[in-house]
């Protein structure tokens, strides 16, 4: 078992580091509706989307292609509401070059409407075929302007970042890296923009294999409303199955990472891939992709009390039609409920499904709404949903559609 998991952990780090369907309701009973808002066509048109998905104030959607585009290093598209429909416009193509390539799990709006995120490849540094880039696009009306606003080098600042980025209330961007750090097992970074429109990256942590975790997840980092962060590492930890974290920083400006969390494989949890949320009482929730009861992935909450964190599985994935394997961040409605997507299970395909936790009185009730059917229509969901005012959920699958390159999809409970 431990074998399986230093396998799959590698094939991830190189895979990041190198690279709604109309659908009948499961049964009569059911009122939830999804389908297929727009199928990607490869090629310019983009593919592979490996992505979060995030919406402005006009309800339009945005998000990365990791593949695809003019040069195919991938792109960054918004999706407008059109009328009945969506239209997709390509904002950017990356070339793989110094402008980066490859970017992984969508791009991070600020208040003006710029857009920000990470290639995993692409850039300059010490790593075969460049060490990735943080990247902004601007608006300026007329159109959109990429540039690069962080060249990895490989050395201390990390390299391969492929998760998404948070902003804090001063403006100050952070992100993770699975790999390079003073211990080669990735960073956690502090972007800040300076005077004279240049940014400036710290690193705040480097991970070194031990109590601290290993290789930062994709999931993003949150924060909360004294601006400590939060997140995962896919590995190490006390018992080599990943941690959840709390990253505080003193008033002196250090940063101390305060392990709050160690996953100890079966009945529990391990390796964490999706990021975390909070609940309205300070709760945290996540998901893991191994272990569990059947070893095929849980949900999880950590509980604070006390000045402690008790973490809770609030369900183990079954497999086959239950859904396995997840690597999504969740997503809760106005009830509480708690959403998510699967990397595998299901039926036919076995392309994933969105499954459901209600919070009842005293315990948490699982059901799958949907299971992804597979190309001509959507399938394999890698990442979580975004949910608007009015309780619809969006989300992206890495393949389906005609062209088998990929799919955004709109999931209405």
């Amino acid at each position: 078992m431990g074998s399986r998991r230093a396998v799959h952990s590698r094939v991830f780090i190189v895979a990041i580091s190198a690279i709604f369907a109309f659908a009948i309701p499961l049964s009569a009973a059911s009122a939830s509706t999804t389908k297929v808002i727009y199928s990607f066509a490869g090629g310019s048109d983009g593919e592979y989307l490996d992505t979060d998905l995030v919406a402005d104030s006009a309800g339009n959607l945005y998000g990365t292609s990791v593949q695809g585009g003019d040069f195919g290093g991938g792109t960054v598209f918004q999706l407008s509401p059109s009328g009945a429909g969506w239209t997709h416009t390509v904002l950017y193509s990356f070339t793989g070059g110094n402008d980066g390539g490859e970017p992984y799990k969508g791009v991070t709006l600020d208040p003006q409407g710029n857009l920000y995120g990470t290639a995993v490849t692409g850039g300059t540094g010490s790593c075969d075929g460049g060490c990735g880039v943080v990247f902004k696009l601007s608006n300026s009306g007329a159109g959109w302007t990429q540039s690069v606003i962080h060249y990895f080098t490989g050395g201390n600042d990390g390299s391969g970042p492929g998760s998404g980025l948070t902003f804090d209330r001063h403006g100050h961007l952070y992100g993770m890296t699975p790999t390079g750090g003073a211990h080669g097992l990735g960073v956690i970074y502090q972007l800040s923009s300076q005077t004279d429109g240049d940014w400036k990256l710290r690193v705040i942590h480097a991970f070194t294999g031990g109590d601290d975790g290993s290789s930062g997840s994709a999931g993003r980092l949150i924060l909360d409303h004294a601006g400590n962060l939060y997140g995962v590492t896919t590995v190490g930890g006390a018992n080599g199955d990943g941690i959840v974290f709390e990253l505080t920083r003193a008033r002196a400006g250090a940063w101390t990472l305060l392990p709050l969390y160690a996953f100890k494989d079966q009945p529990d949890g391990a390796l964490p891939y999706g990021g975390l949320i909070f609940d309205r009482s300070g709760n945290l929730y996540g998901t893991t992709y191994y272990a569990g009861a059947n070893d095929v992935g849980t949900v999880y909450k950590l509980t604070h009390a006390n000045g402690a964190w008790t973490e809770t599985v609030l369900y183990s994935f079954k497999g086959g039609a239950d859904g396995s394997s997840p690597i999504s961040t969740l997503v809760s409605d106005k009830a509480g409920n708690l959403y998510g997507t699967t990397s595998d299970g299901g039926t036919g395909c076995a392309c994933g499904v969105i499954f459901k936790l209600a919070h009842g009185a005293h315990a948490w009730t699982e059901s799958v709404p949907y299971r992804f059917p597979g190309a001509p229509k959507a399938g394999f969901a890698y990442n979580g949903m975004v949910v608007d005012p009015a309780g619809n959920f969006y989300g992206a699958t890495v393949h389906g559609g005609p062209a088998n390159d990929g799919t955004i999809y709109k999931f209405t409970p």
